[in-house]
């Protein structure tokens, strides 16, 4: 099953020091370690405990920004997830896929149940029937710097070949109503990135 609540941090590296980063990171079971597609950028994804409470964060993450700071260009942007549902599910805690894309979106708070109703018909359905898609869950903020709702969608496919899914004229059209509709500040609301898991790429 998903990590109910999920903590992602964002490291933005100096250039050519992106592996060397997500060696260092690496810390077995509780964490991944993703690279960006373009280098720029290692995603830690670490599930925490239900009870987990802010000072034991606090002693954890502080110390690991000061142990990796020779790598970075600026500060870590962590947020705080809590998992609401899966239209594609997962048994493990992560998904356990080479490729990972975070699609963002920030929704009008008085639109969110209309909302998630929408999107069950809409970017679910698209979702369900893509067999390039392995693992799609959707998270809602808890605490953010940039709050709304985040998908963590994992594939194996040829990054060409999952983003087709999401080019399509059907989808262009649910992202435009959804601009239309339900983000703030239209379709420019909407934002994505893909990473590849560490231990795929051979660094």
């Amino acid at each position: 099953m998903p990590s109910k609540i999920l903590l992602t941090s964002t490291y933005s590296v100096k250039p050519g020091h992106a592996e060397a980063l997500a060696a260092k990171l690496s810390k077995g079971d509780v964490s991944l370690i993703y690279v960006s597609l373009d280098k720029t950028e290692v995603l830690e994804l670490r599930a925490l405990e239900d009870e987990l409470q802010l000072g034991t964060l606090a002693s954890t993450t502080l110390p690991t920004t000061e142990g990796v700071a020779e790598f970075l260009i600026g500060d870590v942007r962590r947020e705080l997830l809590a998992f609401v549902e899966a239209p594609k599910d997962i048994s493990t805690v992560f998904p356990a896929t080479p490729y990972i894309q975070l699609r963002h979106v920030e929704v009008k708070p008085d639109s969110m149940d209309e909302y998630r109703q929408w999107r069950e018909k809409t970017i679910f359905e698209v979702v369900r029937n893509a067999h390039e898609i392995d693992a799609f869950l959707a998270y809602h903020s808890v605490v953010s710097g940039q709050p709304g709702v985040m998908f963590i969608s994992g594939f194996s496919a040829d990054p060409k070949n999952y983003n087709a899914v999401f080019a399509s004229d059907r989808y262009r059209e649910i992202v435009q109503e959804a601009g239309d509709r339900y983000i703030t500040g239209g379709t420019k609301g909407l934002y994505t990135k893909t990473y590849r898991a560490f231990a795929q790429i051979g660094a």
